[in-house]
């Protein structure tokens, strides 16, 4: 006899309901989490088991990616490295002004941006008889909302970099842009980008 898990009604930041966001592509359905959770914190749990990172929430995915915002071309180091709470407040504040600006839920936004800022295809490199070609490939769920949040985040520390707006303001632009599927999103033209090349490997 299976129980299903109950939740109460949590919502996030004590602000938005995660409860009722969908997910209208099918293909990342099953790999997008919106589990209702007060706090986007899970303590690394998900670490020493493959494949668990599906299991934690998307936003607080965000907020891992963000992490990882020092120098310009280093990843964890700088003065993000580590400081989850730093992160976490940067993204409450920017779904704040999603929320005064759109007047919708800043997660149902993200995941649009992230449905949006996804890739489809890839390209790979083959040897065949000491040449090397590069093929297209599908690209699993799991590695289409890693590249869409890595895009997201690279967009907001290019944009950020020796720059007076602030880093709040600066992702709050580009997940509504990006969930509008506008071309000035950093994370869209990548997207794009990259599905152009992978067609041009067919």
């Amino acid at each position: 006899m299976s129980t299903k898990l109950e939740y109460p009604n949590l919502l996030l930041w004590n602000k938005w309901d995660t409860t009722h966001v969908k997910v209208e592509d099918q293909g990342l359905a099953s790999v997008i989490e919106l589990r209702p959770m007060l706090i986007p914190h899970s303590g690394g749990r998900h670490e020493h088991q493959k494949f668990s990172k599906t299991k934690v929430n998307v936003v607080e995915r965000l907020v891992n990616q963000l992490m990882h915002f020092g120098k310009k071309h280093a990843k964890n180091t700088g003065r993000m490295g580590g400081k989850k709470q730093k992160a976490m407040n940067i993204v409450r504040t920017a779904f704040s002004i999603i929320e005064i600006r759109t007047g919708q839920n800043p997660v149902q936004l993200l995941v649009q941006a992230i449905e949006n800022s996804s890739p489809n295809e890839d390209t790979t490199r083959m040897s065949y008889g000491g040449v090397v070609y590069h093929i297209s490939v599908d690209i699993s769920p799991t590695r289409r909302i890693d590249l869409a949040l890595r895009s997201i985040s690279e967009g907001v520390r290019e944009a950020t970099f020796k720059n007076e707006r602030s880093v709040e303001e600066v992702l709050a632009d580009e997940i509504i842009a990006a969930a509008h599927g506008d071309a000035s999103s950093f994370a869209v033209k990548r997207k794009n980008e990259q599905e152009r090349i992978a067609m041009a490997s067919r």
